[in-house]
């Protein structure tokens, strides 16, 4: 760890700190229960005040609803171009953009003699081989400018993979996909390591035949297999983080021993159901040795929850569409902050300390830990591939619907991010104003919608004419309230013209065992999405109320997986 950086501890005892520290945690509750509890009041005592408000806040939403459509419709277009591009060849031609320059180019004239010489009436063949044009030209495009910077791309024949499976109690049914995906993957093996993470707190009787299964199942294909058992330590907390630090604190020894250059290792940080695209590692080395700041960069491929999407229920269904849509949308902005599965440098892990040991969001607190450590100046490089994880899954309905409610608790747990990045960025002096007040905004904003926009749309939008007086009544604001909300409400679910369609268009593969009834299900299913969306408010108003009474969460809840067979 450079010695030179401190990023706060989110349990300080230190007086002063500890001040700081709990008056940034209250923040985002009181923003969100002063919305609940003072709307009421306020409609009560000042329903014109009231009504503008809602008027004003129904406009921004659907504002931030057409744009995330918009946007999201852009991202599931770079995924699906993003799978048609050999990354493969991409990647090893990086040493040599300038004879990779003149292929495209060789290829471009022969694909365009080929178009000329297809009979007119043969429209879709044509078509064809104007895509495939139009995709050489821009890989083309992209690669002129590494010309310049040819002597900063790094050779990828020394990049090392190490692949992060942290295990909690998952079977080897669990993990042997997302491990069978990276044999599958088009990279050579020989420049990947996978780390299995396990707990010490595990059933030996479980643990050890799982690891060995999976040692004797996958061995001799990469370049090792290796496997650490984490014991919880004093100050650390039953969480991924701890288990993730552990594990990169043992790889340190091992690469050590070898020799092995930090700054040439991309650690991917997955989930242990991750299952890449075979593109994936690929693509993500293309971007690190291209990019002459690759240290000052995460990686994140969109997170996508297909393993078993077909077997889940309706309302989890809906729940990881509209995540898989999130995620899409942040895809197109620079200012994506990483989630679930992801890739870092791992020489910049190392200089920031791993994760915190305290905390229970280990996949975005990272980001912001980076974030603090280069002044504001990191980024997270989206890989426009999916990486498939599973959806909640139980033995019963109900207590899939539990365990769903855990899991979103869990993400909307995040908020703890945000006292210790204000305690981080605001004193640093060289992060411009302008980026923290961006960050700030950002942060507080999306948890405090999350909690709030569901219930402002369902209820509160009615409280002005429940509540308010008899003249507020019969005043031409009063009589036209309901039109303007239905109308506000009708725009803004003119979203589902393009969140259904495109959650059907990218459905994975249906398994056999299920009738093709199943589709309609999947279509009709999205009638129950105001209900969803309005139950998805509560946890994000769970989480931010125990933060508000500093009624922390002491582990992290391992989300249960199950496949259906």
């Amino acid at each position: 760890m450079d010695p030179n950086f401190r990023f706060p501890d989110p349990k300080t005892t230190e007086p002063r700190a500890r001040f700081v520290q709990r008056a940034i945690e209250v923040i985002p509750g009181t923003l969100t229960w002063s919305t609940l509890i003072g709307m009421p009041i306020l409609s009560y005592f000042f329903p014109l005040a009231a009504a503008v408000f809602i008027i004003l806040f129904d406009i921004y939403w659907v504002h931030r609803a057409i744009y995330i459509s918009i946007l999201s419709v852009y991202g599931n277009r770079l995924v699906s171009e993003g799978k048609r591009i050999d990354w493969w060849e991409r990647c090893q031609n990086t040493l040599h953009p300038d004879q990779y320059v003149e292929l495209l180019s060789e290829r471009i004239r022969s694909l365009k003699t080929s178009k000329r010489e297809l009979p007119i009436l043969n429209v879709w063949q044509r078509h064809l081989v104007k895509k495939e044009i139009c995709r050489a030209e821009k890989i083309r495009s992209e690669t002129i400018p590494l010309i310049k910077i040819k002597s900063e791309i790094m050779d990828w024949r020394e990049v090392l993979h190490v692949v992060l499976l942290p295990t909690a109690g998952e079977p080897a049914e669990i993990i042997e996909p997302a491990i069978q995906s990276l044999v599958d993957a088009n990279f050579p093996k020989e420049q990947m390591i996978i780390l299995l993470a396990t707990e010490e707190r595990e059933d030996p009787e479980t643990r050890l035949p799982k690891v060995e299964y999976l040692q004797k199942r996958f061995h001799g294909i990469f370049r090792d297999f290796l496997v650490t058992t984490h014991v919880v330590e004093a100050g650390e907390m039953k969480c991924k983080a701890s288990n993730a630090r552990y594990a990169a604190r043992e790889l340190m020894k091992y690469l050590d021993v070898r020799g092995i250059d930090y700054k040439k290792v991309i650690f991917s940080n997955f989930d242990c159901d991750s299952v890449a695209h075979p593109e994936y590692f690929a693509a993500l080395t293309h971007a690190y040795v291209t990019d002459p700041k690759r240290l000052q960069r995460a990686y994140q491929p969109i997170p996508m929850y297909h393993n078993n999407l077909w077997d889940t229920t309706a309302v989890v269904r809906l729940v990881v569409t509209g995540s898989s849509f999130w995620h899409l949308f942040q895809s197109t902005r620079k200012e994506m902050v990483t989630f679930s599965s992801h890739s870092e440098p791992f020489d910049t892990l190392v200089k920031v300390g791993f994760w915190p040991v305290n905390m229970i969001s280990e996949d975005s607190i990272i980001y912001w830990k980076c974030l603090s450590y280069y002044h504001g100046d990191y980024q997270v490089t989206p890989i426009h591939l999916p990486v498939s994880l599973d959806a909640v899954l139980a033995e019963t309905w109900w207590k899939t619907i539990k365990n769903q409610y855990k899991q979103k608790r869990r993400w909307a747990y995040g908020i703890e991010n945000f006292p210790v990045t204000m305690r981080a960025i605001w004193p640093d002096r060289l992060i411009s104003l302008r980026t923290k007040l961006r960050i700030s905004f950002e942060m507080l904003e999306g948890h405090y919608s999350w909690a709030t926009t569901s219930m402002i749309i369902t209820f509160v939008g009615w409280l002005p004419l429940l509540l308010g007086s008899q003249v507020f009544k019969e005043s031409v604001l009063a009589h036209n309230l309901p039109f303007m909300t239905k109308t506000l409400m009708t725009l803004g679910m003119s979203g589902l013209l393009v969140s259904i369609p495109l959650s059907l268009m990218s459905l994975p593969p249906k398994p056999k065992r299920y009738h093709w009834s199943k589709y309609l299900i999947m279509f009709f299913q999205w009638i129950f999405l105001p209900v969803v969306a309005f139950l998805s408010a509560f946890p994000a108003i769970d989480s931010q109320t125990r933060l508000l009474f500093g009624k922390y969460f002491g582990e992290f809840w391992v989300t249960e997986k199950m496949r259906k067979n």
